[in-house]
């Protein structure tokens, strides 16, 4: 019923319990998940996680946070992207909020990224934190829209959503969508064409209510849908549906 769009089971925390991980997304629900890559020293293990599992896909990119690490080339990017599983480039963007300076490195690698996305013909997956500007510009000028995609953990305003849905990209809601404070996210999820939103973890991060605070993992995806439902008066069952057909229309590489 449920997907998570976006998580990291490569990461130790996850990554030592994936047996009962996957035991408890079955449990509640959690048909499949995508385990994203951050940097390319980490790419072979997101691989070998992803094959553990049929449900299990992966993606390659580079974070925007790493400054100190492999700078991926275009054909780097490219042909890891044609391994199985691997359904999307990513995670990539522009991050302000943890690095300041001469961030005109942290911009090229995001325009390697999409190039690479447009070559590889597979979607990206987005993350921005608070460069919606330059973000939304470099998608225009580099031809995102081209392969869509997603803006994933997204917290940034309406107007922003709206210009990446006009770019063929679709909006992916976290646990912090469950946070008391996250009243202006709230109310962008309840605007949000149903038709545009994905629903993801980001764990080990960021675990929903009941669990905040907590170590998150893909099975906790449904408190997400459920806190969605609740504030656009829907079932939890639509949303989940919903939110599942969208990930297999955008990661079009992942199979059902």
């Amino acid at each position: 019923m449920f997907i998570d769009s976006h998580c990291h089971l490569d990461f130790p925390q996850l990554h030592e319990q994936l047996p009962d991980v996957l035991a408890n997304m079955a449990n509640a629900e959690v048909t499949h998940a995508l385990c994203v890559c951050v940097e390319l020293e980490a790419f072979d293990a997101v691989l070998a996680t992803a094959r553990r599992a049929p449900n299990l896909y992966a993606s390659v990119g580079v974070h925007p946070d790493y400054p100190d690490c492999i700078e991926p080339t275009l054909a780097d990017l490219v042909s890891r992207a044609a391994l199985a599983p691997v359904v999307a480039i990513g995670e990539t963007g522009l991050d302000y909020f943890r690095l300041s300076g001469d961030l005109d490195w942290q911009r090229e690698r995001f325009r390697t990224h999409i190039r690479a996305a447009r070559a590889a013909q597979k979607p990206l997956i987005i993350h921005t934190r608070n460069a919606a500007e330059d973000t939304l510009a470099i998608m225009r000028e580099e031809g995102a829209g081209e392969v869509g995609g997603v803006m994933h953990c997204f917290t940034e305003s309406w107007e922003t959503a709206k210009a990446a849905m006009e770019m063929n990209f679709y909006i992916s809601f976290s646990g912090i969508v469950t946070f008391k404070n996250a009243r202006d996210l709230q109310e962008t999820a309840r605007r949000m064409p149903l038709e545009r939103m994905l629903i993801e973890t980001d764990s080990p991060y960021l675990a929903p209510v009941p669990h905040r605070g907590k170590t998150n993992q893909p099975a906790w995806v449904a408190h997400v849908a459920e806190a969605i439902a609740t504030l656009r008066g829907a079932s939890r069952a639509e949303i989940g549906e919903a939110t599942s057909a969208n990930f297999f229309r955008l990661f079009s590489a992942a199979k059902a």
